[in-house]
């Protein structure tokens, strides 16, 4: 199976996932046959194809047993990471494993696992945050749950794995970052991750920002609502009160492009800049983000660059030069 040619339109707050599943022994271990199906999903966006268990060069030296070994795939060398071991399964091999190789956060990445259903469009409002049980035996992997048809589908945190499985991946304060513009600025960030999230903030809080922050793009929109309320109330400009706000794409009840949509479509949120910060900001998939109007898309990696962009964008946004942000009477609301 190749990358999908299915295209969602953006804005629309759907979710196309490849759902994988892997085979365990069932619950008496010791009988011939018997095995359970656990059915887990990856956003489509996500996956260059799915392939046959290729021929593996062990490494050396491994961070954890999970990691398998590379594989050369059109010249390109790619690890491989047995799915179920990582999660701490006994797969049952009924048949030959499938392969997923997945691309985001500008590294490429392959995944082992008993094999592959289908693609599914579900709606994000359908998917479901983890219970406390659920991150718990998932070691926190797991995003999001959804109901397919008559089984549970768990929707995995790729980017924790990998991160976890090679730290130097994962995403790290810029220590150039300073408070150097004398403006003081609030941000409203909307994103699922707890890690993420303080991450933000504390990059945020370095460079002169107050930060609040919710958990999906739900919440981000309930809270612009109280806060577009207080400002009609008050006749004073939408600005005085928030400058910019900062979502993640992927987050159960309301993604970042809807979430993006719905602000640019409002008369007075919309003159808000809206940063998209994302695994999903790659060359192929930007225009989604263009789509609905996003005033600027930032993929993770680049976390160091979100401080200076979003500066840059509310100097613009309030028609501000560098001179009069030391003096601004944002400073002081």
């Amino acid at each position: 199976m190749s990358q999908t040619n299915i295209l969602l339109e953006s804005g629309t707050n759907e979710l196309e996932i490849v759902e994988f599943f892997i085979d365990e022994p069932g619950r008496n271990k010791e009988a011939e046959g018997e095995y359970y199906e656990g059915y887990y999903g990856v956003n489509v966006a996500k996956v260059l194809e799915i392939i046959r268990m290729p021929k593996i060069t062990k490494l050396p030296h491994v961070h954890h047993p999970s990691i398998l070994g590379t594989f050369n795939l059109r010249s390109h060398v790619v690890p491989l990471v047995d799915l179920s071991m990582w999660l701490g399964k006994d797969r049952k091999e009924r048949e030959p494993p499938k392969v997923i190789v997945t691309e985001f956060n500008q590294v490429t990445t392959a995944f082992m696992v008993s094999g592959v259903n289908r693609i599914h469009r579900v709606s994000w409002e359908d998917v479901e945050p983890p219970n406390a049980y659920v991150s718990r035996f998932s070691s926190d992997s797991i995003t999001g749950v959804v109901r397919i048809e008559d089984r549970i589908v768990f929707l995995l945190d790729l980017e924790k794995i990998v991160t976890e499985l090679n730290p130097n991946l994962g995403l790290r304060l810029d220590a150039g970052v300073d408070a150097d513009w004398g403006a003081r600025y609030r941000a409203l960030i909307a994103d699922d991750s707890v890690l993420i999230r303080e991450m933000l903030r504390d990059l945020l809080e370095k460079a002169n920002f107050d930060v609040e922050a919710t958990t999906n793009g739900q919440d981000c929109w309930d809270r612009l609502e109280a806060i577009k309320q207080r400002a009609q109330e008050e006749e004073r400009d939408i600005s005085d009160y928030l400058q910019v706000v900062i979502a993640d794409i992927e987050m159960p009840s309301m993604d970042g492009h809807h979430l993006t949509k719905r602000i640019k479509d409002d008369p007075v949120l919309s003159k808000l800049p809206v940063i998209l910060f994302s695994s999903l900001i790659t060359d192929k998939l930007r225009h989604k983000g263009e789509a609905v109007g996003a005033d600027d898309q930032i993929s993770k990696p680049e976390v160091g660059q979100l401080a200076h962009r979003a500066k840059g964008l509310i100097e613009e946004n309030l028609g501000l030069k560098r001179e009069d942000l030391r003096t601004s009477p944002l400073q002081e609301r």
